[in-house]
């Protein structure tokens, strides 16, 4: 649901935005990474599936305030996207419905949308692999919307449980999506960067077969916590 003082029938065609930098330096790091270096915040409800599995996208977040059944503000966001976006849609009330399918994402895709985000429906699902054109979505549905009502574009909106504001960074992966607010994003990257490094440390520790009780040094408190080990 959006706030009482989501703005209607705006569309902001200068909204803040994240720099190309901003965006480079967070590219290629896990939804998990990230999302545990930014203080364990911005992860999206777990109901949002990619539609095929092994897509990835980073980038800045232009986003789109849709009315239940409606889709007209996909064609509106349409024009404001940019090299390298991914399209946020939020929806005012919970509703079920194909909002966006094949059509639109050959339009998103030629105006340079890396991916789609959406808190609701989409369908012609076949064809976003073969596109090359990642969607995360919390419904696959086959059902029609109309073009009725107007929404608004690049104002904050509410998706899947996480606010998110033109500018910010959006991650997406097979784990889920991930927001960054804007004024992080240097020192998400230099986190996810450390947090990654010491991965691959501990990851070669594993293989060569060491514990995780030892590297930790899980014992002590494993024995006062009152664990014990019985022939």
């Amino acid at each position: 649901m959006q706030s009482a003082e989501t703005e209607i029938g705006v569309v902001h065609t200068k909204a803040r935005r994240a720099s190309h930098a901003q965006v480079d330096g967070l590219k290629g790091f896990g939804v998990a990474t990230v999302h545990e270096v930014i203080g364990r915040r911005g992860l999206m409800e777990p109901y949002m599936r990619p539609v095929f599995r092994g897509g990835q996208a980073c980038g800045n977040a232009v986003t789109v305030l849709l009315q239940p059944g409606d889709n007209w503000m996909m064609h509106v966001v349409a024009e404001l996207i940019q090299e390298g976006d991914i399209v946020v849609a939020g929806i005012t009330s919970d509703c079920p419905g194909g909002y966006f399918g094949d059509l639109l994402a050959t339009s998103f895709k030629a105006c340079g949308a890396k991916a789609l985000i959406i808190d609701s429906g989409v369908r012609d699902t076949a064809q976003y692999e073969a596109m090359g054109f990642p969607v995360w979505s919390k419904y696959v549905c086959a059902q029609g919307t109309v073009k009725d009502t107007i929404g608004s574009v690049n104002v904050p909106v509410m998706c899947a449980g996480q606010m998110v504001r033109p500018g910010d960074i959006v991650l997406a992966d097979d784990d889920g999506v991930v927001v960054v607010p804007n004024e992080m994003a240097e020192s998400a990257a230099k986190g996810a960067r450390a947090r990654e490094d010491s991965e691959t440390d501990k990851r070669a520790k594993f293989a060569a077969g060491k514990l995780g009780l030892d590297m930790y040094s899980m014992r002590d408190g494993l024995t006062a916590a009152g664990l014990k080990y019985v022939d």
